[in-house]
């Protein structure tokens, strides 16, 4: 026979449709915040220039390798 509970999201479902609690709410972290949120947005553009400034050396590089033939 089949298992007589059905998980449907966070709540459990029982055959005689009783809901079971949801899970207590993740504890936050110690530096949750906004300056949690300001270090990624500087670490979000650090690596925005860091890429945009790799893809021209290698659009440099193609660009002088295309003039010496």
């Amino acid at each position: 026979m089949a298992d007589p509970t059905i998980t449907a999201g966070a709540a459990t479902v029982t055959a005689d449709a009783t809901v079971a609690a949801a899970p207590a709410e993740a504890p936050k972290t110690v530096d949750a915040g906004k300056w949690a949120n300001r270090r990624v947005g500087i670490r979000v553009l650090i690596y925005m220039v860091a890429t945009h400034a790799f893809a021209g050396f290698i659009m440099l590089l193609f660009e002088l390798g295309n003039r010496n033939k």
